[in-house]
C-alpha cells in the first residue's frame, strides 16, 4: 500500500495497491474487508443517507435524478442501487446526461428493459413519503469519506480511505474471489449422505452477477429474468394476478443438492457477499444446528425450492418426483445477525415450496427486510406445501432499510403448519421506506392458509392478513399478554447459548414509534363510510374500528402520525368537522393492574362520549381526579378488575371526553358493570362524584350523559 494526498487531481488521503490479479487479469469483487470489517463500495451520499430520484420513464427505460455536485463524473462500471417497495435493484448505469442541476441516467441491458417492464416491486413516485430512494456508487470521483474504497480495473489499482484509528500497513485486507466456497451436489438417484460439517469457517465469498447482468430482484432476492404486465389481470391459478415473472437464484457460499442426513454445527458463516447457506433441491432430513450467520450480503439460509428459471413465480409447484422435495430439515438454535446487507430485499431465513420443515429457537436480528419468510407463489392452490413450523424463535431488530414487512412473513397453502410460541420486537426505523407505516410482527400474504398462529408474544397487535387471499387460518393468543415464560424460552438453547454474545444491534439506528392510542371524531353529514375505510387504509391503524351516533362518527384504535391522519380525512370530506382525541386523561390496563387476571385474547370495546363543565376549574378538577386515581382511590382500579375489564381509557378534547370501556368478546357490559361496585362503595362513591363533572353533548336529551356510540359493523 502507498499513500497518496493528490490523486488524479483530487485531494484527500488516499491509500494505492496494486489490484490483485490471477493469470493477468484483474480478479472482480463488489466486497472488501478491512481488518474483518467490510468497506464502504464509494457512493455519492454520506453515510446511510440516501437521495430521491426525480421520475423514471419506463418508455424510454430512463431515470431523472437530481445532479448539484458536478465533482461526480460518470465512469464505466458506476452503479446505480435503488430501492423499490420491498426490494432493490443495482443497476449498472449506461450513460449520465447532465442538464442544470439534474441528470437522466439510462442503464445496460438485461436490467434496462427488466427494471422498466416488471410491474412490482418498481421505482415508485410519492409526494406523501418520497420518491424511490438511491445512491451512485462504484466510481473514482465519488470516493471520499473514510471507509471507502473503489477498485480501478483499468489502471489495475484499488484505493481505499482509511477509517479513524486504522494502520492500513498492518491491516489486513481481504477481497474474495470464489462465489461458491463448499457444494455438496448428489443426483437424484445417488443423493449425499450422513456427512457431518463441525466447527468449519466459511468465510469470504464472492457475488458478481450484479456486476455482469445486474440486479433486479422480485422478492426475497430472487433475480427476474424477466417480467412483464399482463394486458388483461387473470391467470387460470389467480384470477386477479396482473404480472408474471420468471426469477434466477442468487448464489450461496455453501450449496447443498440431492443430499440427506447431512449436518451442519456449530461453524461460522461469515463475511459472504450473497447467500451464507442453501438447501436447494432434493434435500431431506438435515440439520442446520448451532451455528453462526453473520455479516452476510443476502440471506442467511435458502430453504427450498422457489421456483426453477422456466417456471412462472405465481404457479404452485407440482413435483411429479418427490425426490426432488425439500423435505424435513432442521434448522434450530442458531444466531442469524448482521444479515441482508448487501441486498436488502433478502432475508434471516427464507423458505420456498418446503414440506415438513422445523425452524426453531433461533435468533435473528439486525436484517434489513423481514425476519424470515416461508412459502413461496402467491397461491391459494393445493401445492406440496405442509405441516412446516416456525417455533419459539427470536427476531428483534428488523426491518432496517425496507417495509411491507415483518418479523414473520408467509405466503401461499401450507395446510397443518403452525406459528406458534415466537418472540418478536423491536423494528428499526427505515427512513426510506414506501410506506411509513407498513411493518408488522406477523404477516399472512396472499394465499395463506392452512396456518395455525398462536402464542406469539408480540410487542403490539400489529399483524396483517392480506385481503387477497389468507383464509383457514386459526389466530389465537399473539399480543404482548402471552406468559413471559414464552417469551423467555424463544430464541437459542443451551449448549449454544454463547452464541448470544455474537448478537449485533445498531444502537445507532433508530426504532419505530410504537403506535399509541387515539380517538379521531368527524362530525357532519357526509359519512361515506366505505370511503373513510378507504381513505384509513394506508395508516395502518392497529385495532381500528368505527363508531357512531347521529352526527359524530368516532375512529378509535392505536395510530402512529395521526395529525396526517386527520389531514388525509379533512382532504377527502372538506365539509366535515374533525377533532383528535390526543389528551389520554386516564387509562387502565388489565395486566398492568389485575395481578390475578390472565388479559382475555379478543377483546370488544364500548365507545361513550359526554362533555366536561364549561367552567375550566372543574375540568382541571376531574383531569386530576383521574391522574392520582391509582393512587388515591385504588378501589376502583380493584373494581375494573372484578368486572374483568380489559381497559379503560378516557380522552379529553377541550371539554369533550371519549370513554372506551374493553371487555372480553362475548361479554356484555350490562352484566360486566355491576361488578364493579360489588363489595365495593368506594366505587359508588367515585360514580357520585363524577356525577357533578358530566354532562350530554349537544343533541343529548335532557335526561342523557354518558352517549353510547353504536359500532359501524363491517360490510
Amino acid at each position: 500500500w502507498k499513500k497518496v494526498g493528490i490523486l488524479n487531481g483530487k485531494k484527500g488521503t488516499f491509500w494505492v495497491a496494486d489490484a490483485p490479479q490471477k493469470a493477468g487479469s484483474i480478479i472482480n469483487y463488489r466486497q472488501l474487508w478491512v481488518n474483518g470489517k467490510k468497506a464502504v463500495r464509494a457512493k455519492n451520499t454520506a453515510g446511510n443517507a440516501m437521495d430521491r430520484i426525480l421520475s423514471w420513464d419506463h418508455e424510454s427505460q430512463t431515470c431523472w435524478i437530481p445532479f448539484k455536485d458536478k465533482s461526480v463524473k460518470y465512469e464505466p462500471g458506476m452503479e446505480m442501487f435503488i430501492v423499490q417497495w420491498w426490494s432493490i435493484a443495482n443497476l449498472r448505469i449506461k450513460n449520465i446526461e447532465v442538464q442544470k442541476d439534474s441528470a437522466k441516467l439510462s442503464f445496460e441491458e438485461p436490467e434496462s428493459r427488466i427494471q422498466s417492464e416488471h410491474p412490482w416491486p418498481a421505482p415508485w413516485i410519492s409526494k406523501n413519503n418520497g420518491n424511490s430512494a438511491y445512491f451512485l456508487n462504484n466510481a473514482f470521483s465519488l470516493l471520499n469519506e473514510p471507509g471507502e474504497w473503489y477498485l480501478d480495473k483499468k489502471n489495475a489499482k484499488i484505493y481505499y480511505i482509511p477509517r479513524a484509528g486504522e494502520d492500513i500497513n498492518s491491516a489486513i485486507v481481504t477481497a474474495p474471489v470464489l462465489e461458491n466456497l463448499v457444494e455438496v451436489k448428489g443426483t437424484i438417484d445417488s443423493p449425499v449422505s450422513h456427512f457431518r460439517f463441525k466447527g468449519i469457517s466459511f468465510q469470504y465469498s464472492n457475488w458478481l452477477r450484479p456486476s455482469q447482468q445486474g440486479h433486479v430482484p422480485l422478492q426475497s432476492g430472487l433475480y427476474l429474468l424477466d417480467a412483464y404486465k399482463l394486458k388483461v389481470p387473470g391467470t387460470p391459478n389467480q384470477v386477479n394476478l396482473e404480472n408474471q415473472a420468471w426469477v434466477g437464484r442468487p448464489r450461496s457460499a455453501v450449496e447443498v443438492n440431492y443430499a440427506n442426513n447431512i449436518q451442519f454445527e456449530s461453524c461460522r458463516f461469515e463475511h459472504l457477499s450473497s447467500t451464507g447457506l442453501d438447501l436447494n433441491k432434493g434435500t431431506n432430513h438435515n440439520t442446520v444446528k448451532g451455528n453462526l450467520f453473520k455479516d452476510i450480503g443476502g440471506s442467511a439460509i435458502n430453504v427450498g425450492i422457489f421456483s426453477e428459471e422456466a417456471f412462472e413465480a405465481h404457479l404452485p409447484l407440482i413435483i411429479k418426483d418427490e425426490r426432488e422435495m425439500c423435505s424435513d430439515e432442521v434448522i434450530s438454535d442458531n444466531l442469524i445477525t448482521n444479515v441482508t446487507n448487501e441486498d436488502w430485499g433478502t432475508l434471516g431465513i427464507s423458505a420456498g415450496f418446503v414440506r415438513n420443515i422445523t425452524i426453531e429457537h433461533n435468533e435473528i436480528s439486525d436484517v434489513s427486510y423481514s425476519g424470515m419468510a416461508m412459502g413461496w407463489g402467491w397461491t391459494h392452490t393445493p401445492n406440496v406445501m405442509q405441516n412446516n413450523k416456525i417455533l419459539a424463535n427470536k427476531i428483534h431488530h428488523y426491518a432496517k432499510h425496507l417495509h411491507d414487512v415483518a418479523g414473520i412473513y408467509t405466503l401461499s397453502a401450507q395446510p397443518n403448519s403452525r406459528i406458534e410460541e415466537n418472540y418478536i420486537d423491536k423494528v428499526y426505523y427505515s427512513p426510506y421506506a414506501h410506506d411509513p407505516f407498513l411493518w408488522l410482527y406477523l404477516y399472512t400474504d396472499e394465499g395463506s392458509e392452512g396456518f395455525t398462529i398462536k402464542n406469539n408474544w408480540i410487542a403490539e397487535k400489529k399483524i396483517l392478513k392480506n385481503h387477497n387471499g389468507p383464509k383457514g387460518n386459526i389466530w389465537e393468543h399473539n399480543d404482548p399478554y402471552v406468559s413471559s415464560k414464552i417469551k423467555d424460552a424463544a430464541g437459542i438453547r443451551a449448549p449454544y447459548k454463547d452464541l448470544e454474545k455474537e448478537v449485533v444491534i445498531d444502537e445507532k439506528w433508530g426504532l419505530q414509534e410504537m403506535p399509541k392510542p387515539y380517538a379521531i371524531e368527524l362530525i357532519g353529514s357526509d359519512f361515506d363510510i366505505e370511503k373513510i375505510k378507504s381513505t384509513l387504509t394506508g395508516f395502518r391503524i392497529v385495532g381500528q374500528e368505527l363508531y357512531q351516533w347521529k352526527n359524530h362518527l368516532v375512529i378509535y384504535g392505536k395510530m402512529n402520525q395521526p395529525e396526517r391522519t386527520k389531514r388525509k380525512l379533512a382532504g377527502a370530506f372538506p365539509s366535515l368537522e374533525i377533532k383528535i382525541y390526543d389528551d389520554l386523561v386516564y387509562d387502565f390496563q388489565n395486566f398492568e393492574r389485575c395481578k390475578d387476571s390472565k388479559p382475555a385474547s379478543d377483546w370488544e370495546n364500548i365507545v361513550l362520549t359526554a362533555n366536561l363543565p364549561a367552567d375550566e376549574k372543574l375540568q382541571k378538577e376531574y383531569v386530576e381526579y383521574h391522574k392520582t386515581q391509582f393512587e388515591k382511590w385504588p378501589e376502583v382500579a380493584k373494581g375494573f378488575c372484578n368486572a374483568d375489564f380489559q381497559q379503560l381509557q378516557v380522552f379529553k378534547k377541550d371539554r369533550q371526553l371519549i370513554l372506551v370501556i374493553s371487555i372480553p368478546k362475548g361479554e356484555n357490559l350490562d352484566k360486566l358493570n355491576p361488578k364493579t361496585t360489588q363489595n365495593n362503595p368506594r366505587v359508588d362513591e367515585w360514580n357520585a362524584l363524577m356525577k357533578k363533572y358530566q354532562s350530554g353533548i349537544e343533541g343529548a336529551k335532557p335526561d342523557e350523559t354518558w352517549i353510547f356510540l353504536n359500532k359501524v359493523e363491517a360490510k
